[in-house]
């Protein structure tokens, strides 16, 4: 039974009942393509079912405001991800009368599409040959081949897209991808992979040479970069607050947030008194007290942010304009997510 043929095989009996897995809607596979980037299956699925519930077509999805959209995407992370998914919902609505691109090569020019989506769309809707490559693949080709090329590496992503492209079951295109997705996922795991009950293992490269632990293999990765966050907290009498849109094209961009001061290192209440943005913004006296003893720590892909919540009390404020009741409408960052969660559990 040759390579596509197993996995196929495997796929039928042991596959995950999935909403997008019961549709070849270009609209949902899409969605659900998108959300599932950097993020597993179990944390991506209630996002599915909320966006398809709030937006049935791409034509909702398109009249929706970006703050909405960005709302129902808060705690997905890679936030970029959703803007894309706006922009494109309202390009497709607008200019393609709701209609997708039927092929890989027109689908790769949609914003925030790039190969592997492209691949699987063209695929499962389309029944195009365009195999994907997505971690999952990587991890069972370069075990069951042997092959040593950085998953991360120009060299390796070329070699892995080729090799990829070889072994696609021309007659079930979509079928095929979603099996090595699949089995890659659940089956041949990043740690303790299912060697011993592996309907590959008998011609399995790693598993022959004890290979399995050192495959596939990555380049190192980028250094992290540490950044020092100092998130202002204003409560005014009236139950009033500052909030406010993150802009440029940094991390959390159209999200809000707290008034931020960045340092170059962690800082102590009177270095924060002290410094001009503070000064700034609080002339008049106010009272101000760090909320979480402990800095937090939020780590994302390539930074990491050690993160203060000072709380800053005060009469009042020229530009409190919101009330904190009404904060659960912003869409925000997790971070901040959490903090009001517990500064309101600490409230009561």
């Amino acid at each position: 039974m040759i390579f596509h043929n197993k996995l196929i095989y495997w796929y039928l009996q042991k596959n995950r009942d999935l909403p997008w897995r019961k549709t070849q809607n270009p609209y949902h596979v899409w969605l659900s393509e998108i959300m599932l980037q950097q993020t597993r299956v179990a944390q991506g699925l209630p996002y599915f079912l909320k966006f398809t519930e709030a937006f049935p077509t791409v034509f909702d999805l398109a009249k929706a405001t970006e703050e909405r959209v960005l709302k129902l995407w808060q705690g997905l992370g890679y936030y970029s991800r959703a803007r894309n998914l706006h922009f494109t919902a309202k390009y497709i609505a607008n200019e393609l009368n709701g209609e997708f691109p039927n092929n890989y090569k027109e689908l790769l020019k949609l914003k925030g599409v790039g190969d592997y989506t492209a691949s699987a769309i063209a695929s499962i809707c389309f029944n195009e040959p365009a195999a994907v490559v997505d971690g999952n693949v990587y991890r069972v080709l370069s075990r069951y081949f042997g092959i040593k090329a950085p998953i991360n590496s120009s060299k390796g992503i070329r070699e892995f897209k080729e090799l990829a492209q070889t072994l696609i079951n021309v007659e079930q295109p979509g079928v095929y991808n979603q099996a090595i997705m699949d089995f890659g996922a659940l089956h041949c795991k990043p740690q303790n992979p299912l060697c011993k009950d592996c309907v590959l293992s008998n011609s399995c490269v790693a598993l022959e040479k004890g290979l399995v632990k050192e495959l596939p293999v990555k380049e190192k990765k980028i250094k992290v970069k540490k950044r020092y966050f100092n998130y202002l907290v204003v409560v005014t009498n009236d139950n009033k607050t500052i909030i406010e849109e993150r802009k440029g094209k940094g991390i959390w961009q159209g999200l809000y947030q707290f008034p931020l001061i960045e340092t170059t290192k962690s800082i102590e209440i009177n270095e924060l008194l002290e410094n001009e943005e503070f000064d700034a913004l609080f002339p008049e006296q106010a009272s101000v007290s760090l909320f979480n003893k402990k800095e937090i720590v939020h780590k994302l892909s390539h930074q990491h942010l050690y993160t203060k919540f000072w709380v800053v009390k005060t009469d009042s404020h020229k530009k409190t304009t919101i009330n904190w009741s009404e904060l659960d409408k912003y869409p925000v960052p997790v971070l901040i997510d959490k903090f009001l969660k517990e500064f309101e559990i600490e409230k009561r």
